[in-house]
């Protein structure tokens, strides 16, 4: 599947690959054409959901720019208490600030790399910023209950993120950026 600006001629790239018959997630930015738009092209058919997680806004007083740290694991869910999956909500809420990458409190976002290592079907997990309610959107889906990546961006306020499993699996992040003023 490729997804473009609407209006521009459709480039000869991939935005997401998948085996026919799974669901997956991805992450993906993407610039807005024509009137905000954008255009989606799958290459077979298939229902596409497209969840809009931010956006970048025109440089400008009061806004947010992006610092890459050294790539960093913040959590890996094996190596913790008692090394055990978790589904549901994780307890307590992963703190990013506080791990051993250390990002500074200023970190208004953190870019990731979520890894989940399920002990079956999945199905999916969610990352969201602490102390918000849990959104309805996927970070990622892993049904066939394979080990499955995908990048997030997720806001914070306090530092924490908190992450939901719909199954049993194991959780690693990994930081590779983050937007503070």
């Amino acid at each position: 599947m490729t997804v473009w600006p609407t209006g521009q001629t459709r480039p000869l790239v991939s935005t997401l690959n998948d085996v026919p018959g799974t669901i997956i997630a991805n992450a993906a930015i993407v610039p807005a054409g024509t009137s905000g738009d954008i255009s989606v092209y799958p290459s077979n058919d298939t229902d596409v959901i497209i969840d809009i997680n931010g956006y970048f806004a025109a440089p400008g007083t009061g806004g947010l720019s992006l610092y890459p740290t050294a790539p960093c694991r913040v959590i890996d869910t094996r190596k913790i208490g008692n090394g055990q999956p978790f589904s549901g909500t994780l307890s307590p809420p992963v703190d990013v600030v506080d791990s051993a990458c250390g990002p500074p409190a200023t970190a208004q976002a953190y870019v990731f790399n979520a890894t989940v290592v399920p002990t079956g079907a999945l199905g999916y997990l969610t990352l969201w910023p602490d102390g918000d309610p849990k959104p309805l959107v996927s970070t990622l889906n892993a049904l066939d209950g394979s080990i499955t990546n995908n990048m997030a961006i997720v806001p914070t306020s306090n530092g924490k993120v908190d992450a939901y499993a719909s199954g049993l699996t194991q959780l690693i992040l990994d930081i590779s950026s983050y937007f503070a003023p």
